[in-house]
C-alpha cells in the first residue's frame, strides 16, 4: 500500500491493483446519507472514460475506484464527487468523533426545525368542514418530533416531553385560529412562506444534490422529492395567481413542507447509522497508546505517539501495551498476543524477535526499534482490510438501490402522464383547461409514490427479528443478517476465544514416582512466584485439588525456559523439556508421554527434584462445553465446517479432531484469513463466527459475520450478528430467525408494492387529494407496522431506546 504521489491533491490514496494496467484509489467521502447516495456515486463515476469499477462504502465513507491511468485522472474524479454535492477527505485521516457528533446534532436540529414548520403548515390547511379530523396530519409529525427528542435524550426526558408539548400546544391554536376563519385570507401566504422556508432553508442541502443528480443524467430519491416538493409550489403559485375562488392553494404549498420534513427526518436516521458503524473501526486505535518512551542517547523522551519514527528505539515496561511493530534489541519478555494474533498463550520475545503493535507486554522490560507505524503498521493494516471487505460486500440496501433506479423514474412518468393526461382531457371533454385538476393528479401521484413504505418494510422485520433473537442471547445487527444467514452453506470457525475458551488450563497430568497431587503441589510452589499465565494456570489447578504449595526459599526465573526454586532445602526444576535436559534430568521414562502431549498441541512443563523427574503437567486452551454439539448441530442442518486459526498446527488440527469439523487450516494471518473466506464464496455463502481483532476482516469479508459476545469490541462491531450468550448453540437458533424473518420482510415488501401500484393509478385519477395522499401514505407504513410487530410492539420501542446507544450497554450483562 503506497500514500498518493500528488501533492497538489492529497485526498486520496493509491492502491495496487488486480491488473497491471490499472490503478486503484482510496477516497473518503463526506455527507453520504442512504443506500442512493452510493448509487449515486456508482453511477456518476462508473459512466466516466477510463473508470473500470467503482464500490462506495455507506458505513466507512469510502469510494474505492479502479480506473485506467491513461484515460483517467484521479483529481477529475475527485471533483465530479465535489460537483454532486460531496466532500473530500484524506482517506488515511480518521474523522474525530467530535466532527460525527457534530453532524449528528447538525441533522437533529435540522429536522426539528422541520417538523416544527410542518406543525406550522397543518392546522393552518386543515378544512373546516372536516373538523378536528384535519389534525391528524399534524399527530404523525408531532410524533417524529417527539422520537427525536427521546432518541438524542440531550436534556432529558422531561425537556423532550416540554418541548413536544409546546408544539402541540402551537398546533392546537392554529387549528382553533383556522376554524374560526380566521386564517383564510392569509393561509396560502402562510404556508407558501413555510415550504419556501423549508425547501431553499431547512432543506436547501437537498435541492443542490438534486440539481447536480439531475445533471449527470440520475433520477434518485432527492429528484424525486424536490419534484414533488417544487410540485406543490408550482400548484401553490398557480393558485395565488389565478385567486381562483375554492382553489387548494395553501394545501399545495403545506404537501412542499410536509414530504421534505419526511425526506430530513429519513436522512437523519441514516446518518445515525452510518456513524455509528464507522465508529467501530475506529476502535481499533484504541489499542495503540497516545505516547512512547523514546531512548534518545541515554535519555528516555516521551513523545506522543504520532511523532515516533521509524528506526527509533522504544522502551516497554511491565504490562504496557507495545505502541506499534518493531524488533526487539534488548530485554526478555512474555507478550500477550491475543488480541492481534489469536495466540492464546504468551509468547516469549528476546533479542531479534518480531514484535505487533498492540500487544502487551508481560514481565520483562523490552528495547523495541520500530519497524513500521502509522499506515503500515499492523493495527492500521487490519483496518483496511475491514473497510475493504465491508466496502466490496453486497448487502441487502444494493437490492433497495437498483428497486429504486426503475420505481423513480416510473413515478416521476406517471406524474407528468398524469398531469398532461387532465390538462389534454379536460380541453377535449369541456372546452377549457382544467390546470387544478392536473396539478392535483400529478402531484398526488408523486406523494404517493413517494418509496416510504418501500423503505420501511425490511428494517421493520429486521426488528421484530432482532427482538426475537435478543431473547436467545443474540444480537441481529444488519440487514444482511436476516436477509442472507438462511442461505449459508459453510460456517468457518476461529478457534480461540470461539471454540476455546481462550486462556491456558491444566489439561493432563502425568506422575512419576509421586501421586499427581504431590506432582502438581511442587510445580505450583516453584511457579507460585512467577506472574507467566501459564504459572498461573498451574497454581490454580493446584487450588482446585485442595493443594496448597509449601514455601519456597529461593526462586530464580529464567524466561522463556523454566525455574529453579528451593523448597524444603532441595532443589525443584519446572520448565520446558529441554530446560530440565540441559541440566543433566533424565527424562527418558516421560519422553513418550512428552512426544505425544506436544504431537496434541499442548504446552508441556517438566518438573523434577534433585535432578530426578516427577513427572509432566500438559497446559493448553480447553473447548466450550457445547462446541462438539454446537459443530454437530451445524452439520446436521446442512452446513459445511471449517476451523481458520492463528494458532499452531497441533493445536488446531487437535481441535478439528475433538469438535468434528469438516476443514482445518492454521498458522493464518488476519488478511489470509479474510482471502480464505474469500475463496470460500466462490462455492457458497459463508458466515464466519470469530471474537478477537485478528478475526475482523474475515468477519467483514464474509456473507455473515458472527461475534461472540466475551470478544473484542471490534470483532463485535465488524460483525453481522452477535452471540451474546457466548453459547456456540446459538448458531442454529440465529439461522432459523433468519429464516422467519426473511419471510415477514417478504410480507412487508410485498404489502409496500401493492399500495403503491393501487395507490399511484388512483392518485392519477386527480381524485385524491395530496394531502389525503400523504395520510394514505402514512396508512400503509401503519399497515406495514402492524404486520412486523403483530403479536409484540414492545419489540419495536425497544429498538428506539437502542437507536445510537453502543450494542453491548452496561445494563447488559456482558458473559464471562
Amino acid at each position: 500500500m503506497t500514500s498518493s504521489t500528488s501533492t497538489a491533491f492529497d485526498l486520496w490514496s493509491e492502491e495496487p491493483s488486480a491488473r497491471p494496467d490499472r490503478r486503484k484509489i482510496r477516497a473518503r467521502i463526506g455527507g453520504l446519507h442512504c443506500s442512493l447516495c452510493t448509487g449515486t456515486i456508482e453511477k456518476a463515476l462508473g459512466r466516466m472514460p477510463g473508470v473500470d469499477k467503482v464500490a462506495v462504502s455507506l458505513t466507512h465513507e469510502q469510494a474505492l475506484v479502479e480506473y485506467d491511468p491513461a484515460v483517467a485522472r484521479p483529481e477529475v474524479l475527485l471533483q465530479t464527487l465535489r460537483d454532486i454535492g460531496y466532500t473530500i477527505f484524506d482517506p488515511r485521516k480518521l474523522r474525530a468523533f467530535d466532527d460525527e457528533e457534530r453532524d449528528l446534532v447538525r441533522e437533529a436540529r435540522r429536522f426539528v426545525v422541520a417538523v416544527a414548520l410542518s406543525v406550522a403548515a397543518i392546522p393552518i390547511i386543515a378544512d373546516p368542514s372536516v373538523g378536528w379530523i384535519g389534525f391528524l396530519p399534524a399527530l404523525v409529525c408531532l410524533s417524529l418530533g417527539g422520537f427525536v427528542f427521546l432518541v438524542l435524550r440531550s436534556s432529558g426526558l422531561w425537556a423532550a416531553i416540554g418541548a413536544a408539548g409546546g408544539l402541540t400546544i402551537m398546533a392546537l391554536m392554529l387549528l382553533y385560529l383556522n376554524l374560526q376563519g380566521y386564517l383564510t385570507k392569509a393561509a396560502p401566504w402562510l404556508t407558501g412562506a413555510l415550504a419556501i422556508m423549508l425547501v431553499f432553508g431547512v432543506g436547501r442541502h437537498i435541492l443542490y444534490m438534486a440539481v447536480q443528480a439531475l445533471r449527470r443524467g440520475i433520477f434518485n430519491q432527492h429528484v424525486l422529492l424536490e419534484i414533488g416538493a417544487f410540485a406543490g409550489i408550482a400548484g401553490g403559485l398557480i393558485g395565488l395567481i389565478l385567486a381562483r375562488p375554492g382553489y387548494p392553494t395553501a394545501p399545495f404549498f403545506a404537501v412542499s413542507v410536509m414530504v421534505g420534513t419526511y425526506h430530513i427526518f429519513s436522512e437523519w436516521l441514516s446518518l445515525i447509522v452510518k456513524t455509528r458503524s464507522s465508529q467501530a473501526v475506529k476502535r481499533l486505535l484504541d489499542l495503540q497508546p497516545e505516547t512512547a518512551r523514546v531512548v534518545r542517547g541515554s535519555q528516555e523522551v516521551e513523545l506522543p505517539i504520532e511523532d515516533v519514527k521509524v528506526g527509533d528505539l522504544v522502551r516497554i515496561r511491565p504490562g504496557e501495551r507495545i505502541p506499534a511493530d518493531g524488533t526487539v534489541v534488548n530485554g526478555h519478555s512474555g507478550v500477550d498476543q491475543s488480541l492481534v494474533t489469536g495466540e492464546s498463550i504468551p509468547i516469549e520475545k528476546a533479542e531479534g524477535d518480531l514484535i505487533v503493535g498492540g500487544s502487551i507486554n508481560g514481565t520483562g522490560t523490552l528495547l523495541v526499534k520500530i519497524t513500521a507505524i502509522g499506515e503500515g503498521s499492523f493495527l492500521n493494516q487490519v483496518i483496511r482490510h475491514v473497510e475493504d471487505a465491508r466496502a466490496l460486500k453486497p448487502g441487502i440496501l444494493h437490492l433497495v438501490d437498483r428497486v429504486l433506479r426503475v420505481y423513480t423514474p416510473t413515478v416521476l412518468a406517471i406524474a407528468a402522464l398524469a398531469v398532461v393526461g387532465w390538462l389534454v382531457g379536460s380541453w377535449l371533454g369541456t372546452g377549457h383547461v382544467d390546470v387544478e385538476r392536473a396539478v392535483f393528479a400529478g402531484l398526488s401521484v408523486l406523494v404517493m409514490g413517494y418509496p416510504c413504505a418501500v423503505g420501511i418494510s425490511a428494517p421493520l422485520s429486521i426488528v421484530r427479528g432482532a427482538g426475537q433473537a435478543a431473547e436467545h442471547g443474540i444480537l441481529m445487527r444488519t440487514g444482511e443478517a436476516f436477509q442472507g444467514f438462511r442461505l449459508v452453506k459453510q460456517i468457518v470457525l476461529d478457534k480461540t476465544g470461539t471454540l476455546t475458551v481462550g486462556h491456558p488450563v491444566v489439561c493432563e497430568i502425568t506422575a512419576a514416582g509421586v501421586s499427581e497431587q504431590e506432582l502438581l503441589a511442587v510445580a505450583a510452589a516453584a511457579e507460585a512466584s512467577s506472574e507467566h499465565p501459564l504459572a498461573q494456570a498451574v497454581v490454580e489447578a493446584a487450588f482446585k485439588l485442595g493443594e496448597t504449595p509449601p514455601d519456597v526459599e529461593s526462586f530464580e526465573a529464567f524466561p522463556g525456559r523454566g525455574v529453579i526454586a528451593s523448597i524444603g532445602g532441595r532443589e525443584v526444576l519446572v520448565g520446558n523439556p529441554r530446560f530440565l535436559a540441559d541440566r543433566g534430568v533424565d527424562l527418558s521414562r516421560l519422553h513418550a508421554q512428552v512426544e505425544a502431549l506436544e504431537a496434541a498441541g499442548r504446552t508441556v512443563i517438566s518438573i523434577a527434584r534433585d535432578g530426578v523427574a516427577l513427572g509432566v503437567v500438559a497446559l493448553g486452551d480447553t473447548l466450550r462445553p457445547d462446541a462438539v454439539s454446537a459443530v454437530a448441530a451445524l452439520r446436521e442442518a446442512g452446513l459445511k465446517t471449517i476451523l481458520i486459526t492463528g494458532d499452531n498446527e497441533r493445536a488446531a488440527q487437535r481441535v478439528g479432531r475433538e469438535v468434528g469439523v469438516d476443514e482445518v487450516h492454521a498458522g493464518v494471518l488476519p488478511q489470509d484469513k479474510a482471502s480464505i473466506v474469500r475463496k470460500l464464496q466462490a462455492n457458497a455463502r459463508v458466515a464466519m463466527v470469530g471474537d478477537g481483532i485478528n478475526d475482523a476482516p474475515a468477519l467483514m469479508q464474509a456473507d455473515i459475520g458472527i461475534a461472540m459476545g466475551g470478544g473484542t469490541d471490534i470483532a463485535i462491531d465488524s460483525a453481522d450478528i452477535i452471540i451474546l450468550s457466548n453459547r456456540l448453540n446459538a448458531l442454529p437458533v440465529a439461522r432459523d430467525i433468519s429464516r422467519r424473518s426473511y419471510g415477514k420482510m417478504v410480507q412487508n415488501v410485498t404489502l409496500a408494492f401493492l399500495f403503491n401500484g393501487i395507490g399511484i393509478p388512483l392518485a392519477a385519477t386527480g381524485l385524491i387529494h395530496p394531502v389525503w395522499a400523504m395520510v394514505a401514505m402514512a396508512v400503509s407504513v401503519t399497515a406495514i407496522f402492524f404486520n412486523s410487530l403483530w403479536g409484540t410492539p414492545r419489540l419495536f420501542f425497544d429498538a428506539i431506546r437502542s437507536v445510537g446507544h453502543p450494542i453491548v450497554n452496561a445494563q447488559a450483562p456482558r458473559p464471562a
